[in-house]
């Protein structure tokens, strides 16, 4: 059973309403690749669901969110050519930066890079903050079976940092074959979240550029469940960690409650993230309606909110990453 959302006020201004950081949009040319390449990049199991901006803000309002940060999802752009992903980056985010400037008001932009190219992400990076006025940048979970944590990213992260940027990071198709008629989105991308948040924190990523603010979808796949076991086991691989630093590094992460605001997931979220660190999430459109509407139901209706607590996920936290959104 869902409840209607009742923690905000009507989503009729920028003043109002929750902060979405996880919702996506599909430029009609970039959803007609996706079609072309097999339904969802080859995954036949997940339908590629139309786009509109009337769809989003009614989306939106129903579900009395006031703004949404809208990103490209899983594939991404890049699909092998580097010249193809940088002009495939370039036309996603002029199309995005095109629906906020219409309406900056319920709109703002996370721009695609076209890793695992670092010389063209960084090119995009400076162009989408720049010319375009970003709100901050999409990272998916690997590139190309490369994790985010390697040290060839590293000039890309140092570009952030000095951005002090805003990186949502979402799954993407683990590197590893496909299990017939289990679509990734089930288990597969909540499993790349983890590897990427868990590699970047091994990696001292953040520890070495404190400036930037991750977000990691979808709860962070597993990573606040398996957060000591990680911190606990992390020095026998690499003896150089300790396993406080490693809980330190770890609460640098956000996260955001996309398909995670379930009963036995929300706890975990609640005991691991640092406060201000959890941020409401719809993955609208490839979540559909009916099971955005049961997440989001769960996440009103859970019991054990703290005074200000569901506040703070819906909007204030959000808020502190992105002060243009600011009442």
């Amino acid at each position: 059973m869902t409840t209607t959302p009742s923690s905000s006020p009507s989503a009729g201004s920028p003043s109002a309403g929750r902060i979405d950081v996880h919702q996506h949009i599909l430029p009609p040319g970039y959803r007609e690749q996706l079609i072309r390449r097999g339904n969802f990049a080859g995954s036949g199991d997940w339908p590629v669901p139309e786009w509109s901006r009337d769809g989003a803000l009614a989306m939106m309002d129903d579900r009395c969110i006031g703004v949404g940060i809208l990103s490209v999802s899983a594939p991404g752009v890049h699909f092998g050519d580097d010249a193809a992903a940088r002009e495939l980056a370039r036309a996603v985010n002029d199309y995005t930066a095109e629906v906020v400037k219409d309406r900056p008001d319920r709109f703002g932009q996370f721009a695609s890079l076209p890793l695992p190219d670092v010389d063209g992400a960084l090119t995009e990076a400076a162009r989408a903050y720049d010319d375009l006025g970003a709100d901050g940048v999409e990272l998916l979970s690997n590139a190309g079976g490369r994790y985010l944590g390697d040290p060839e990213f590293e000039p890309l992260w140092a570009e952030l940092d000095a951005r002090a940027a805003v990186v949502h990071i979402h799954p993407t198709f683990l590197p590893a074959p496909l299990v017939p008629g289990l679509p990734p989105p089930v288990a597969d991308f909540p499993c790349d979240t983890t590897r990427t948040g868990v590699h970047l924190t091994y990696n001292g990523a953040l520890r070495r550029h404190p400036r930037v603010r991750v977000i990691l979808s979808h709860g962070g796949g597993a990573l606040p469940y398996l957060a000591h076991r990680i911190a606990a086991t992390g020095p026998l691989a690499r003896p150089e960690l300790t396993r406080d630093g490693i809980l330190e590094d770890l609460r640098r992460f956000h996260f955001d409650t996309a398909m995670a605001g379930g009963p036995t997931s929300l706890p975990a979220l609640r005991a691991f993230a640092a406060s201000g660190h959890l941020h409401y999430g719809s993955d609208w459109p490839f979540l559909p309606a009916e099971q955005g509407a049961y997440f989001t139901g769960l996440l009103d209706g859970f019991e054990g909110w703290a005074d200000g607590e569901l506040d703070a996920v819906d909007r204030d936290g959000a808020e502190a990453l992105f002060p243009r959104l600011g009442r």
